[in-house]
């Protein structure tokens, strides 16, 4: 086996060498014999005279088997493979000094790995969780609203949309009314989509989309009201925008640590993303329920609709399927939130008569 490597740094060609150190220059050279028999340079064979003045080594060996030694301000590389070599070049000549290293035991250099690895993973978690929290509102709104209607295009792709104009007008006032309640400086739009379940959301940009099922077995106009007013506690709040971007950089962050190749540790850390999502979600409906109920009495409305309308849910559901499902659970127990937002029913309604006829009707 050659004592070492030489690169010329031109070519890809490598070059088995012998190397011997002088007062003041590193001499390398092709040998015929690498043994004990190595008869040493001869003009010949000599490679290159490197000044000991210009010498320089790319790391340590503590952190790399053979560290290259090169010459200033040169492309060419040498890598001393013979550890004995190395030891000696290092006691000769001082600028080599670095050769001489003892590598660290390999459980140690794994275990700080690993320690290093896991604390980049927790400091890139947090950064993540807590970060979008303040970063995620600054998107541009027009960025945010382009990436509502996109979702929002695709989810309604095969679904009927209603039309009926006085009742879209009727949900559409009373939620921009809220949403200027709340310093919200854009404009809420709410769609109505024909059919169930009995379901709303909000996406990105101020869209929401509510459900005609919903508004049909809504027990009284509160209800619905409740419902519009927890849905711009989302708004207001930039919860969609926010959960994007959490769920983007989990998944970022799986990638970064996996290179793109590991299935294990994705699904790890998409484990992770669920939880992480799961528990903002939580966090997110409890947000929203709070400012729904605290906009309606602001207004002066009855806001007595939202612990109304999980209480239907609770009638329906015995079971409570959010408390079941525990961590699991992308909302708090229904109960909680029935005991959270319970107000009088009093204050002015929040549709006129005609408009919650035309809200009723509006998919006829």
């Amino acid at each position: 086996m050659a004592a070492a490597r030489y690169y010329d740094g031109v070519t890809a060609q490598v070059t088995e060498v012998g190397v011997r150190a002088t007062a003041s220059e590193l001499v390398i050279y092709r040998a015929a014999n690498f043994g004990a028999a190595d008869p040493g340079p001869t003009d010949s064979a000599i490679v290159a005279r490197w000044p000991v003045a210009e010498l320089a080594v790319l790391g340590d060996a503590v952190h790399e088997g053979a560290p290259p030694v090169v010459r200033r301000g040169g492309e060419a590389r040498l890598v001393v493979e013979d550890a004995a070599l190395r030891r000696q070049l290092a006691s000769l000549v001082p600028p080599l000094a670095a050769l001489a290293a003892a590598p660290a035991p390999a459980a140690q250099r794994v275990a700080t790995l690993g320690a290093t690895l896991a604390a980049l993973v927790g400091l890139f978690w947090l950064a993540v969780d807590y970060g979008t929290e303040y970063a995620a509102p600054w998107l541009p709104y027009s960025l945010q609203a382009s990436l509502g209607e996109t979702v929002f295009d695709e989810l309604v792709a095969d679904k009927d949309e209603c039309h009926g104009k006085r009742g879209l007008a009727a949900i559409n006032g009373l939620a921009n009314e809220l949403a200027r309640a709340a310093g919200y400086p854009h404009e809420v739009t709410v769609h109505i989509i024909e059919g169930g379940p009995v379901n709303a959301f909000t996406l990105p940009g101020g869209i929401l989309v509510f459900y005609s099922e919903l508004i049909e077995q809504a027990k009284d106009r509160a209800q619905v009201a409740g419902v519009l007013a927890h849905e711009i506690g989302h708004v207001v709040h930039h919860h969609p925008i926010k959960g994007i971007a959490r769920q983007y950089g989990i998944e970022l962050l799986a990638k970064l640590v996996s290179g793109g190749y590991s299935d294990l540790l994705n699904t790890l850390t998409s484990g992770g993303n669920i939880l992480l999502a799961l528990r903002n979600g939580r966090a997110f409906e409890r947000e929203a329920d709070a400012t729904g109920v605290a906009l309606l009495e602001k207004l002066g409305l009855r806001a007595d609709g939202i612990a109304g309308f999980f209480e239907q849910m609770l009638e329906k559901e015995p079971g409570d399927a959010a408390s079941a499902a525990g961590i699991w659970s992308s909302h708090p127990p229904t109960r909680e939130r029935i005991a959270a937002t319970q107000r009088p029913a009093t204050g002015r309604p929040a549709f006129s008569d005609a408009d919650w006829k035309a809200l009723r009707e509006v998919c006829k």
